[in-house]
């Protein structure tokens, strides 16, 4: 013995030699802490026996966990990678595969403890000399249950200081991982051996990093929130913009991912399995059509009902496809040698996705080239995210950057770049709307002024004849005209109507009727003829109709009226008996009612648009006929009766007339006369 003391070189041989041909690693400890590079054994299989510390391993495999010159992590989360066995000679293993390493431990000073990698594949359970001592994941007889890995800290037994011990590490990968991930399998980095306190140490630098670089998790989902919050204000405020909409909906999406996300890196609350199923056969596949669908509304492209149906079937064939390649269904429901049409059949669902948002952004810079150029940068950049990161992974290409010590990886970034090129997008069209909308407000402005000219302020001073007018728009122009003319010898002629709808359109057709009035009425004054020459002046110009009545009213008090479907009027309270019509601008050839009557000094006619009808209160009650009637019978001024249907509630452009016959030494003429007067 006293040899080995002296030349320990000579006691490792024997040492070896005793061993047979078992992977050994001998480790002094002290303060400080070793990586078991190894070689590990490695076999695959599954067998309990295996962890026992005499169980004869020389047939296996050796597996050496030291980083090989230029290994490259694909997530980029790791600067310390091995590839899994999948690159190491066991293309097609998933299941079960053990690892062993005898070690012999010198200068152990107090508990020691194993800390795990960060990163494996899938799960695992660790036993030193045939003793479970823990495990990442949960294995029961029905399967394994694995989750997003974490680095874990494991006690070695208290009976384990110095001296050998055999490590031994269970592992299982589902059959899906592989599917997902470059070099695949196992250990991604060597189990780090050391006193309990430094292992913990270093445990919670892991942890301290992992919150530094994952920060940008957190600002992510507050970036989205601000931005979902920001396009559904948007949406709320412009209907018709169904671009925010889409974007609010592409904004959720991200924000479940970042959550998700969060709750993947920090806790075991998710399966592994629940997690890969949500984020890449639901989310992604749902943000990707999303981002197609936002662009081409945002763009206004034709056909956009067609491109949803398009859009739509992609991602719903592509998230199946890709469940199918997931666990628990790829290895257990789809067979492993399925990969090889589904692998095909995804890249070709992925690649329609991708020309169908380059077909939208192309679209985009033919319609407008500013926000079409614009919008390229992020695209291209966000469809590289997409699908190429694995491409860019093989060709170690980085698809992740350090920022200040902070993890960005390329779908981030991409997600950043667009929001920012989205929002300077949404300011130039918000500026492009606000020029408009004061372009519009000065059209709105001159469209008032000239029909304030079209509609009198000023009544005319007609002997005979007390007159009363009170005109209240809906908006700022209204779709109700009315005009009160002298004719000759005396007569008073006045016109009354209500062009459908209100606004600027409907203010244009007043303009129209109002000067076609003036242009017929200086060829004569019957009603008759006035309405059949507004009715050829409206007729053909679409959905634009108008009710109308027209009335001349003689110094001697008869009357003789022609109605186009507007509301008669009532003679002292009174609703007269008048037979319904066509409005003007329906038919080519409309016949009107027509009436005459006598107007006797003092007696009152009160004539109104359906505004005053159609007012309504808070509760959904209309102003109504009863009520109106209620107020002609008490005389009531057109003030009174339009400023109590503006109180009760307008909904229509209001109008009310009043005609008070005042001169009573007037000479009358006989109805038969007056009846062969008026349609001549």
């Amino acid at each position: 013995m006293w040899m080995f003391r002296r030349f320990p070189l000579l006691a490792l041989c024997f040492a070896v030699l005793l061993c047979g041909a078992s992977a050994q690693q001998t480790v002094t400890l002290g303060n400080a802490t070793v990586a078991l590079n190894g070689p590990w054994k490695f076999h695959t299989g599954d067998d309990k026996a295996w962890a026992q510390p005499d169980y004869d391993d020389s047939a296996w495999d050796k597996m050496d966990l030291t980083q090989p010159p230029g290994s490259y992590d694909p997530n980029g989360s790791s600067s310390a990678w091995i590839p899994g066995w999948t690159s190491r000679g066991y293309k097609d293993l998933s299941g079960y595969a053990w690892y062993r390493l005898r070690v012999n431990i010198q200068n152990g000073q107090s508990a020691l403890a194993l800390m795990m990698p960060e990163q494996v594949d899938d799960a695992y359970q660790v036993y030193v000399n045939g003793q479970l001592i823990g495990q990442f994941g949960r294995f029961t007889p029905r399967g394994v249950t694995f989750y997003s890995t974490q680095p874990r800290v494991v006690s070695l037994p208290e009976t384990v200081r110095n001296g050998a011990a055999t490590i031994a590490v269970r592992m299982w990968m589902s059959a899906a991982t592989p599917f997902n991930q470059d070099g695949a399998g196992g250990l991604h980095a060597p189990p780090v051996l050391g006193q309990a306190s430094v292992v913990q140490t270093l445990s919670d630098l892991y942890w301290y990093r992992l919150e530094h670089a994952g920060s940008i998790a957190s600002q992510a989902i507050a970036v989205n929130l601000l931005a979902l919050l920001v396009a559904f204000v948007l949406f709320w405020l412009d209907r018709s913009e169904l671009a925010y909409f889409w974007l609010g909906l592409q904004c959720i999406e991200s924000l479940l991912y970042g959550i998700f996300a969060l709750i993947e890196t920090y806790t075991t609350w998710m399966s592994g399995t629940a997690v890969n199923l949500l984020h890449a056969a639901v989310l992604a596949p749902l943000g990707n059509g999303l981002v197609v669908i936002f662009w081409a509304t945002w763009f206004r492209t034709a056909r956009i009902g067609r491109l949803h149906r398009a859009v739509w079937s992609i991602v719903a064939l592509l998230g199946i496809a890709v469940a199918m390649t997931s666990a628990p269904l790829f290895g257990n429901v789809v067979p492993i040698h399925a990969n090889i049409w589904l692998a095909p059949l995804i890249g070709i669902l992925e690649a329609l996705l991708a020309l169908l948002l380059l077909r939208v952004i192309y679209l985009g810079i033919r319609k407008d080239r500013v926000e079409g150029l614009l919008a390229l940068a992020p695209v291209l950049l966000v469809v590289v995210s997409w699908y190429g990161a694995r491409a860019l992974q093989a060709l170690h290409v980085p698809t992740y950057f350090y920022f200040f010590g902070i993890f960005f990886p390329l779908a981030l970034l991409a997600t950043y770049v667009a929001l920012a090129i989205v929002t300077v997008l949404m300011l130039r069209r918000f500026l492009q709307g606000q020029r408009e909308r004061e372009h519009w407000k000065l059209e709105i402005e001159q469209a008032r002024q000239v029909q304030q000219v079209l509609i009198p302020e000023a009544l005319p001073s007609i002997p005979g004849f007390h007159l009363e007018s009170d005109f209240r728009p809906a908006q700022r122009v209204g779709g109700d005209f009315f005009q009160i003319i002298e004719a000759p010898g005396g007569s008073l002629l006045i016109v009354l109507g209500d062009v459908t709808g209100h606004g600027l359109k409907a203010a244009m057709m007043v303009s129209l009727i109002v000067g076609a009035i003036r242009t017929e009425t200086a060829h004569g004054n019957d009603p008759l003829t006035l309405l059949r020459a507004l009715n050829q002046r409206l007729y053909g110009r679409g959905s634009v109709y108008a009710t109308c009545f027209a009335l001349r009213i003689d110094p001697q008090g008869n009357v003789a009226l022609a109605n186009a479907g507007h509301l008669p009027p009532y003679l002292n309270g009174e609703e007269m008996d008048l037979a319904g019509a066509l409005p003007l601008g329906m038919a080519a050839e409309a016949e009107f009612t027509t009436m005459n009557f006598f107007l006797k000094p003092c007696d009152a006619l009160l004539m109104m648009t359906d505004g005053v009808a159609e007012a309504q209160d808070a509760q959904g009650q209309l102003f109504g006929f009863d009520r109106i009637a209620r107020m002609a019978q008490q005389t009531v001024s057109a003030a009174e009766m339009a400023s109590a249907a503006q109180t009760f509630g307008q909904q229509d452009d209001i109008t009310v007339l009043r005609v008070v016959r005042d001169r009573a030494d007037a000479p009358t003429i006989a109805g038969a006369e007056f009846a062969e007067a008026s349609m001549n």
